[in-house]
């Protein structure tokens, strides 16, 4: 026999539960808990009802490691560990990281922030042995984090973010609030799109100037990519381009249409800042074992096929003799661009 110590939020109070199995109903044999001593069933629209009550408690559940003890878990400090998945799938994440994951109380995970193409929840919770609740853009942002912070204020949470935890400006809203409210934090850092497409480059990450995410056209046009790729070249830095996605939606831009975007911005704005002839690196799926990196001109890039997503551009500045070798080597730039080398 074990019992299962699970997690529960009553009347906007964080509550500790042990599940007996041989109380659960048959129709959902996860969802039985405690509660003044009586137990307690969810029903079909997730609402939590209490054996013997009419009345619906305000709660929500979450999935918690299974105990082989019937001991309740003593209450400790709370806190949120916020830990980096890394770029493609679950095998991307730290050895510390997964040390917290496996001695958290609640697990929690975003994936709407970035892609990660590899990735396997199944696949994460067996290598875990834990049981993990994905939260949405609307509980992160919308709700701003309160389900996490409410499980936090006496319980060890894990919140397992893709790339490194920190990138996201949605992550250090959530942190800035725990440590507000007395709720420790801590980070457990992971790989990052932004090392890891200059890395996959040859360019040296020194002469990046300011990095831009490129929107979807249809939703949100804009030209603040063109004039921050403008900028950058004033000052002979590379540019850094992140391509939009909509993990929700399964949306992403692709590198044809990022640079159709900035093509019709430079034919609106005729800065001869991009240009079918301009110096283009095109990368797809970095972090992964297949990467696609290529380096040309943009009318080249447009005809090539980079595969699946996610993508990213680099627009380069000024060239040092070795950042061009580099392009020519790892990413099949034209021979040609040793004239254009410092």
């Amino acid at each position: 026999m074990f019992y299962v110590l699970c997690f529960m939020i009553v009347d906007n109070e964080s509550i500790e539960c042990i599940c007996d199995p041989d109380l659960m109903p048959a129709f959902d044999r996860s969802s039985c808990a405690d509660y003044k001593g009586k137990p307690v069933f969810v029903n079909q629209r997730g609402n939590w009802i209490c054996a013997g009550e009419t009345r619906v408690l305000s709660a929500k559940s979450f999935k918690s490691q299974a105990s082989l003890s019937h001991r309740k878990r003593s209450r400790s400090v709370g806190e949120i560990v916020f830990v980096g998945l890394g770029l493609h799938d679950e095998l991307g994440m730290s050895l510390r990281g997964l040390d917290e994951v496996k001695n958290a109380d609640t697990v929690f995970l975003e994936l709407y922030t970035s892609l990660l193409p590899g990735f396997s929840l199944e696949r994460f919770e067996k290598l875990s042995g834990r049981m993990v609740n994905p939260v949405s853009r609307r509980e992160l942002e919308e709700d701003n984090g309160q389900v996490i912070l409410k499980i936090a204020e006496n319980h060890k949470t894990v919140l397992l973010v893709p790339g490194d935890p920190l990138i996201a400006t949605t992550h250090v809203t959530l942190r800035i609030e725990a440590e507000k409210k007395g709720i420790k934090t801590r980070v457990v850092h992971g790989a990052s799109v932004l090392s890891a497409v200059i890395g996959l480059s040859g360019l040296h990450n020194y002469k990046f100037g300011k990095s831009v995410t490129i929107p979807f056209p249809d939703e949100t046009p804009s030209e603040t990519p063109y004039s921050v790729i403008a900028q950058n070249k004033k000052l002979e830095l590379h540019t850094l381009c992140l391509l939009d996605i909509q993990t929700e939606q399964r949306r992403y831009l692709s590198i044809h249409d990022a640079l159709m975007e900035l093509l019709r911005v430079e034919a609106k704005r005729k800065k001869m800042i991009i240009t079918e002839g301009t110096l283009v690196v095109g990368i797809a799926r970095a972090g992964s074992s297949d990467p696609t990196v290529k380096a040309g001109f943009a009318r080249e890039l447009l005809n090539i096929d980079f595969g699946e997503p996610p993508g990213s551009l680099i627009f380069p500045g000024k060239l040092h003799f070795m950042e061009a070798e580099a392009l020519r080597v790892l990413a099949g730039a034209p021979e040609g661009l040793r004239t254009v080398s410092k």
